[in-house]
């Protein structure tokens, strides 16, 4: 008689190995009854820190940057803009601090000089043709060119700056390609004249994607995800507005011109009336006298709307360019433990963008220096860092040489990469 097999482990009796088949096997540790049914606690999540960015700039201490930068480009024929270029964003990334530490601009000048020399004698080269029609072929050429070497001019730059910008001894990376930046710049572009303007919003966010999706600090990659949707709103919101403003406008010229037209006529029959009443007789009043001061108004107030017009039109611009920046920044991740979050006011903004251009112009150009301290302070004041593990705990890697070309044409012809 076979005997019985052996009855299975009670929980005070112990635990029983695994057979060698791989079959879980009870823990050896003898628990109470209290351990085996108490509840699981899952684990806490996280602290997060958020860490705001600041700027420490003066408008006085920068102006003599400034000054000096604009008084050596023109002595120098433009010679010095390298110089200048380097200097200003090394004032700019110096005085950003983040944790207790400031970023830093590493360019060096003379790397900007030969491509800025480069691509001014092209420039000349490019005017001069113009100026001759039978070597207008060469202008023609060079604008071809630069159309065709435009997105290639992006993508360099964007990997130098980014190769120059170090933050705690880490620099900063851009892992683009040249032909994302052909279809984001070029290739979507080139439908906007065939679709009446309707994919320009689509190419603005195809850029935003090619700028946040490849940047990198150190090891950690970026990680963009926001939709289309969003920047057609702002474009529509702009449009809109502009539609009503015009809309209103032309409502307060012809208003202004009937209420202008009946008071002329109102004051010509009281004035016949009155000479009427005085003479006898009835007299006729000077109207050409009337009539120009009807026309004078008229266009004086015309004068005033147009100059409306176009601050409104400077002021939605600086509200497209500050909207889209928000949501640009908003929510942009740094690899798995960090977080940009942006707060700061785009109407505020915008305003803060105008007023600044106003007065630009009304002092010629003298306070460029407390407008670009003025834009930074607000903008950097509205932006932080939310993270779950130190800023010091990033890893990084080898920074190879980049060619200043394409920063030294952005800076050349200055166009706006988007921020």
């Amino acid at each position: 008689m076979t005997d019985a097999p052996p009855p299975p482990p009670t929980p005070d009796s112990g635990a029983v190995s695994a057979p060698a088949s791989g079959t879980l096997s009870l823990d050896k540790t003898r628990l109470t009854s209290a351990q085996m049914f108490a509840p699981v606690v899952p684990p806490s999540p996280p602290d997060i820190l958020t860490l705001p960015v600041g700027f420490t700039g003066e408008a006085g201490e920068y102006f003599r940057i400034w000054i000096v930068n604009v008084l050596l480009s023109v002595v120098t024929l433009g010679i010095y803009t390298p110089w200048a270029r380097v200097r200003t964003r090394q004032y700019f990334y110096g005085h950003t601090w983040l944790d207790g530490h400031n970023f830093e601009y590493t360019a060096r000048p003379l790397a900007l000089l030969r491509g800025f020399l480069l691509v001014g004698a092209l420039f000349v080269v490019y005017t001069v043709s113009q100026q001759v029609p039978r070597y207008g072929w060469i202008s023609a050429v060079l604008l071809l060119l630069f159309g065709a070497l435009y997105p290639w001019l992006v993508y360099r730059s964007l990997k130098f700056n980014a190769a120059n910008t170090v933050y705690r001894g880490l620099n900063f990376h851009f892992h683009g390609t040249a032909g994302g930046a052909y279809v984001a710049y070029l290739l979507i572009l080139l439908s906007v004249p065939f679709t009446a303007g309707l994919t320009y919003p689509l190419a603005v966010w195809m850029q935003r994607r090619y700028l946040l999706q490849h940047a990198a600090y150190g090891t950690a990659r970026t990680a963009w995800g926001k939709d289309v949707g969003p920047v057609y709103i702002i474009f529509l919101t702009a449009a809109g507005v502009s539609l009503g403003l015009g809309v209103v406008a032309l409502l307060v010229v012809g208003l202004a011109a009937l209420i202008a037209g009946q008071g002329g006529g109102l004051n010509d029959l009281l004035g016949t009336l009155k000479d009427s009443l005085n003479t006898g007789a009835s007299s006729k009043r000077h109207g050409p006298q009337g009539s120009g001061a009807v026309l004078v108004g008229l266009a004086v107030g015309a004068g005033l709307l147009y100059a409306l017009f176009i601050l409104a039109s400077l002021a939605l611009g600086q509200y497209v360019r500050a909207a889209l920046l928000k949501y640009s920044l908003h929510d942009l991740y740094v690899g798995q433990t960090l977080r940009l979050q942006a707060t700061f006011n785009p109407v505020r903004l915008a305003w803060i963008g105008t007023s600044n251009l106003v007065a630009q112009v009304f002092t010629l150009g003298l306070l460029t220096p407390w407008a670009a301290v003025r834009r930074t302070r607000y903008l950097l004041g509205g932006v932080q860092v939310q993270t779950i593990a130190g800023l010091a705990d990033f890893a990084g890697d080898a920074t190879p040489g980049e060619s200043a070309l394409g920063e030294a044409a952005h800076e050349f012809f200055n166009f706006d990469l988007g921020f």
